[in-house]
């Protein structure tokens, strides 16, 4: 993709974006500087929120080329709290509604969609919960790719899980887009071995995907602020992620 600005010069706010059934919620924002054109992402945040790790996740893809937006999926519960306080408030109510979820990130997609110099393409990548997010919003939405990061309970739900998801793997046939799946081999939410069977899955349904798994790696390889957190498995992720969206929404 090309801009006119400085190379990884950026303009970055919160902002507040139309949500699901037109709540206005409170959202995360980068953008390249520059003309465009770039493609989007919507960035769906972790399980612990709408955090400064998670910001300067969307961040890096503006500084990549890419306009990106992260909505605050806890801003209802609990607006203006720490994201500590936030996640602890959701997870006591059961978890962000699919339902809810979707709508949030349409009205993401939206925005996007909507910037001068966006060329049209949206991607949505999410990690933990926000990667069965993403799987949930690219069966329920029109999109151009889709990137999960180790996100559980796509296929089976962990026992003692403190949010009330269901498993979302019958949604596979509304897949709208290349899926990209990043997981630990370590990692027991989800087990290679549930990843391996969404892969079968996918595979019987003639959806495109490609799912990588990293040895040494657990949960939240990519959490730079956590014990999780393994450099070599994230930066291998990285490059498969740029790769992946630069053949599906640049340009």
């Amino acid at each position: 993709m090309k801009t006119t600005g400085r190379p990884e010069a950026m303009v970055a706010q919160t902002i507040t974006i139309s949500g699901h059934g037109g709540d206005v919620i409170e959202a995360y924002a980068a953008r390249p500087e520059g003309d465009g054109p770039f493609g989007g992402v919507v960035v769906i945040h972790h399980m612990p929120g709408y955090d400064a790790a998670t910001k300067e996740i969307t961040r890096k893809f503006a500084a990549h080329g890419y306009a990106a937006v992260m909505p605050n999926l806890y801003h209802r519960e609990a607006p203006g709290a720490s994201p500590d306080d936030a996640a602890a408030t959701v997870r006591a109510k059961g978890g962000v509604p699919d339902e809810r979820l979707v709508g949030d990130v349409a009205g993401a997609a939206g925005y996007l969609r909507g910037l001068p110099g966006a060329n049209g393409k949206v991607g949505v990548i999410g990690y933990c919960s926000g990667g069965r997010q993403t799987f949930l919003a690219a069966c329920s939405l029109q999109v151009d790719a889709a990137v999960d990061c180790y996100g559980a309970a796509v296929v089976r739900v962990p026992e003692g899980l403190p949010v009330a998801f269901k498993p979302i793997v019958g949604m596979s046939e509304h897949l709208s887009c290349p899926l990209l799946g990043l997981f630990g081999a370590d990692d027991k939410y989800p087990t290679p071995d549930e990843t391996a069977e969404l892969s079968a899955v996918l595979d019987g349904l003639g959806k495109p995907h490609e799912f990588h798994t990293f040895e040494g790696a657990g949960h939240a390889f990519f959490s730079v602020d956590r014990p999780s957190y393994r450099v070599e498995a994230a930066n291998a992720g990285w490059e498969k992620v740029w790769a992946f969206f630069g053949k599906h929404l640049a340009g």
